[in-house]
């Protein structure tokens, strides 16, 4: 599941941050990024619908969300295990 997911979600991360996909690695800061609360949000949206979950995130909560969102890998790891909770690797290709 894991190669996919990540290249998707770079994808993802690298056209809300309108720069190449090689410029985006799984240490690579969202912040280093330029993405901004604003971006986060967007970006937040496009991985939701990519992978169809929901990401406990609230941007009024700023860093007392309950999600680490601070480097490519983080984001990675993170809608990696929302997948398994919905139900699988299947819902990675939805």
């Amino acid at each position: 599941m894991g190669t996919n997911v990540q290249d998707r979600i770079i994808a993802i991360i690298a056209e809300q941050a309108v720069v190449e996909r090689a410029d985006v690695t799984p240490e690579t800061t969202l912040e280093s990024l330029g993405i901004d609360s604003l971006g986060l949000v967007e970006t937040i949206f496009a991985i939701e619908e990519a992978f169809d979950i929901s990401v406990p995130f609230n941007a009024n909560e700023g860093e007392r969300n309950d999600i680490d969102l601070t480097s490519v890998g983080a984001v990675v790891r993170a809608v990696e295990d929302l997948i398994a909770a919905k139900g699988g690797a299947s819902a990675a290709f939805a």
